[in-house]
């Protein structure tokens, strides 16, 4: 298969999927339970289920609905719930992912009107990509960078070679007895993005990675995203990491 992997975009049901994300005025599929249709898996509060608009070809796309209504957000989540939702979304990535039915399954959250999401209802999304393995676009090194602490075989990291830039905080786990803990950190990065990274960031992406027996996890504070990168496929670093750092620090550790 040539390198050059694309997936491809149904546009005409794209044109029929709800947006609430910057118009509440339409209403929320998510928080209409009764009308909820292909349930695959419910953990209380938590809902695996088939997407309705499953714009893209050749995958087989799901959605895990993180809570009852709109309004909480992961990064205020309880830690109980916090743990629920992180432990249930792994599980369900990776018994996809042990079907052997897909080249490579993605696991992802998108938040706010710049992470490319539709819905401002709490979900993730669980995609088995049948022609398209993600992990070749990978780079090892695109996980490295300046610790801002580590514990329990777990680190919590900003990137110094982010895969497109700004600052991409990284999360990687090596021991599976420690979701826990990774999910304070990925919580930690998506609290200190909304409020105190910047003070017009509102957005956010996780993007899970299933990667030499660890997992790893890119939290992504979003905002237009750079021509350079766009155009040239050249990420950019920020030259206050060492600040960022000690401020999530001071902050929560």
């Amino acid at each position: 298969m040539s390198p050059y992997e694309i997936l491809h975009f149904n546009s005409s049901i794209g044109e029929k999927k709800p947006k609430n994300i910057t118009n509440h005025n339409v209403k929320c599929p998510f928080c209409d339970r009764d009308n909820l249709e292909n349930i695959l898996d419910e953990r209380g509060p938590i809902l695996l289920l088939k997407n309705k608009y499953p714009v893209l070809e050749d995958t087989l796309q799901t959605v895990i609905v993180e809570t009852y209504r709109c309004t909480p957000e992961f990064s205020d989540y309880p830690k109980e719930h916090l743990y629920n939702v992180i432990s249930f979304g792994i599980e369900k990535w990776l018994e996809m992912e042990s079907s052997n039915e897909f080249s490579s399954v993605i696991y992802y959250k998108n938040h706010g009107p710049y992470s490319g999401g539709t819905i401002s209802h709490p979900h993730m999304q669980i995609i088995g990509l049948k022609n398209v393995d993600y992990h070749k676009h990978l780079q090892k090194e695109q996980f490295e960078g300046l610790i801002i602490n580590k514990e329990q075989n777990v680190e919590f990291n900003i990137a110094t070679k982010p895969r497109a830039g700004f600052d991409e905080f990284n999360v990687i786990l090596k021991d599976f007895n420690s979701i826990n803990k990774m999910a304070d950190y990925i919580q930690i990065a998506t609290h200190y993005s909304l409020n105190h990274y910047h003070k017009h960031c509102n957005s956010y992406n996780l993007f899970f990675y299933h990667i030499d027996n660890k997992i790893a996890v890119k939290i992504v504070p979003r905002f237009v995203t750079s021509p350079l990168f766009v155009g040239f496929s050249i990420p950019q670093v920020s030259d206050n990491m060492e600040r960022i750092a000690l401020d999530i620090k001071n902050i929560y550790l």
